[in-house]
């Protein structure tokens, strides 16, 4: 079925785009849709029972590699080709490797020291945003935490953060004239970036993940410049996108809940299943990335054809009523709570425990220092990001006064 009746992207539908998906959740398992900015045709997935199978559909290639190269062009008109060649855009046994040289980065000992580190990162944001009375949540704390603990993981100098924001925001959300400089731009500077971080690193190692992985390397298990260049950016990109659309979104919805702030508030063991709820009812990523189809291909009792692009959408999927009882209701005791905000399978999100580690220390605090904080504008007011591969919103100016 064709979507041309299901519009996402405009402001209205950014700002909420629920009531849309729940159209098409009665309506039809599977609609094509284009994309705004890329004019890129897809294939939405929008049901929680026809989700669940299609992220673990192994019928479906995550390689664009694998398509004509004419077809491969359209995909990856906006994509630099040094930096995809990650584990997002690979099958078994490509994935396996990558997956398993960056798993092995990441140590016990890192993971233990992570937990007091965030703790003291977001103690000193959230004193300084405090002392300030009045700031964007968002460029106060929400994006400084996770970008801070991701760098600092990296082995990456305070001083480079600068540029990351922005060189993020133009890869995730393409211009809206069909102009690919821009993105191009930004993709060529991250490219120059890791390249002369990597020469330094294999020179003088440190204590950080880039070092790791290097050493991993050295081991026999090597990764082709590009490869190593590519997991890193997406490293970077996913540890922290996620996480802080997940600590907006989650802070607007307690602002806009304050019976769920105050139950919250009052039964703090709640903290763990309030970020689940979180990650169900804002979903940070609102669509997977893609998949593509190697030959005409039934998704959904639908055949798409050879070389199209199937997405699942993530966000449509944990609002369906079907498996989500009152799904529109933010409940922040929901229970069971399987979601698919970190997507299911062999591309499970390989960062969900860092993000729920963030968001769990940032509502903990939040709670304890900061028990009145108010948004300080209408949430009509408030512009959402307007990519539908993540949901957050552009800023949040809140007041602690």
């Amino acid at each position: 079925m064709t979507g041309n009746a299901y519009e996402l992207w405009t402001p209205a539908h950014r700002a909420d785009p629920r009531p849309v998906y729940a159209r098409m959740q009665q309506e039809a398992r599977v609609v094509r849709l284009v994309e705004p900015f890329q004019q890129m045709p897809f294939w939405l997935v929008s049901r929680y029972q026809d989700v669940v199978p299609l992220l673990r559909d192994d019928r479906l290639t995550k390689d664009p590699y694998k398509l004509s190269e004419q077809a491969r062009a359209q995909f990856l008109r906006y994509t630099h080709d040094g930096l995809s060649r990650h584990m997002l855009f690979s099958d078994p046994p490509d994935h396996t490797r990558l997956r398993t040289l960056v798993s092995q980065a990441f140590t016990p000992r890192r993971g233990e020291a992570l937990r007091s580190r965030v703790i003291t990162l977001a103690t000193e944001l959230l004193e300084a945003a405090i002392a300030r009375g009045s700031v964007d949540f968002i460029d106060a704390f929400a994006f400084p935490l996770p970008v801070i603990v991701i760098t600092e993981l990296l082995g990456l100098p305070p001083e480079d953060r600068g540029p990351f924001r922005a060189w993020t925001h133009a890869m995730l959300v393409p211009p809206a004239d069909g102009n690919p400089e821009p993105v191009m731009a930004a993709s060529r500077s991250f490219l120059r970036y890791f390249t002369t971080l990597l020469e330094r690193r294999r020179a003088e190692p440190g204590d950080d993940l880039v070092s790791a992985m290097l050493a991993v390397e050295a081991q026999g298990d090597r990764l082709r410049p590009e490869e190593l260049i590519s997991m890193l950016l997406l490293l970077l990109v996913a540890g922290h996108e996620t996480t802080v659309n997940l600590l907006g979104s989650g802070l607007l919805a307690l602002l806009q809940h304050p019976e769920q702030r105050e139950r919250l508030q009052a039964d703090r063991k709640l903290v763990d299943s309030a970020v689940e709820e979180m990650l169900r009812y804002c979903s940070p990523v609102e669509m997977s990335t893609a998949r593509f189809t190697v030959a005409p291909t039934e998704v959904c009792g639908q055949v798409i054809p050879a070389e199209e692009m199937v997405i699942a959408g993530l966000m449509s999927a944990n609002h369906d009523p079907e498996v989500f009882a009152d799904p529109k209701r933010f409940d922040v005791g929901r229970t069971p709570n399987k979601h698919v905000a970190f997507g299911l399978g062999i591309h499970f999100c390989l960062g969900a425990p860092l993000a729920r580690l963030e968001a769990k220390v940032a509502f903990e605090l939040l709670l304890e220092r900061a028990p009145g904080v108010r948004l300080a504008v209408a949430p009509e007011q408030l512009e959402w990001r307007k990519t539908s591969l993540i949901r957050g919103v552009e800023q949040l100016p809140v007041s602690f006064n």
